[in-house]
C-alpha cells in the first residue's frame, strides 16, 4: 500500500514514519505550515527544517500554508492529502497521534472524504515507552518549544535522553510526558531512515521562563554513518 504521513518533523511523526516504513511503502511526506504557535492542529516551531529532512529521508514533501484556526487547518490538510492521492497515488495516511482525539477524529473525516485509510501506529501507546522507544532505535530529538510549568526554556535546544525521559515521567502530574497536549514541541536531528544528519547552525531563543521557543535560524545537512 503507497501511504503518506503527516510529517512535522519532530518525535511522533518521525517515529510513525518508521513504523510505516516497515510495513507499508511511504511515497510522500505532508506537512503543514500554521502561522503561530497558537495553532489548533500542527506544530509550529521551525516547520521549515522539514525541507531539510525530507531531503534527509529522500521522501518528495507536500507543504501547506494554513492558518492557526481549526477550519482553515483542515481545508490545508484536504488540499496537501488531495494532492498526495493524485501525484502519488496514495492510499493511506500515517499519523503521529498518540492520545487526542481532537486530533485523531478531524484527522479521520479527512481522510473519509477522501477515501483514504488512516493508520495511527503510536495511538494509545504509553508515552513514556514511545519516548523510550525513540531512544532505543537512536533517534536524536532536542527540544524547540516549551509551554507550561514546571517545562523552563533551559530544556530548548537539549536532547531528549533517558535521563529526561525519567524527568518527563515525574512530571506526569502537570505534563502528558509525550508533549501531545503542546506542553512542548521537538525536532528530531536523526533517525535510522536519515541518509545525512540535521546540524542546527544557529539559532536564538524567545519567551518568557516557561513559554519559549527556539528559533533555528540556520540548519544543514552533513553525512554521518548509523
Amino acid at each position: 500500500m503507497n501511504v503518506c504521513v503527516l510529517y512535522s518533523g519532530g518525535k511522533d511523526s518521525n517515529l510513525a514514519l518508521l513504523k510505516a516504513h516497515e510495513e507499508f511503502k511511504v511515497v510522500c511526506l505532508v506537512s503543514l505550515t500554521p502561522k503561530s504557535e497558537e495553532s489548533v492542529l500542527f506544530h509550529y516551531p521551525n516547520t521549515q527544517l522539514v525541507k531539510l529532512q525530507a531531503e534527509s529521508l529522500k521522501l518528495p514533501l507536500i507543504m501547506e500554508k494554513c492558518l492557526d484556526d481549526e477550519e482553515s487547518s483542515l481545508n490545508a490538510l484536504y488540499k496537501a492529502l488531495g494532492k498526495a492521492k493524485e501525484l502519488y497515488e496514495v492510499e493511506g495516511v500515517v499519523t503521529g497521534a498518540i492520545r487526542s482525539t481532537y486530533q485523531a477524529t478531524r484527522f479521520q473525516k479527512i481522510c473519509d472524504d477522501l477515501e483514504l485509510w488512516c493508520f495511527n501506529p503510536l495511538w494509545l501507546r504509553d508515552e513514556v515507552d514511545l519516548l523510550k522507544e525513540a531512544l532505543d532505535f537512536g533517534f536524536e530529538i532536542v527540544f524547540t518549544r516549551v509551554a507550561g510549568y514546571p517545562l523552563t526554556k533551559s530544556m530548548l535546544g537539549k536532547k531528549i535522553t533517558n535521563e529526561t525521559v525519567r524527568t518527563l515521567r515525574e512530571m506526569g502530574e502537570f505534563i502528558n510526558p509525550a508533549g501531545e497536549g503542546g506542553e512542548y514541541e521537538t525536532l528530531v536531528l536523526n533517525m535510522p531512515l536519515f541518509t545525512k544528519k540535521l546540524k542546527i547552525v544557529d539559532c536564538v531563543v524567545v519567551g518568557g521562563e516557561y513559554d519559549a521557543t527556539l528559533i533555528v535560524q540556520k540548519a544543514e545537512l552533513y553525512e554521518v554513518s548509523f
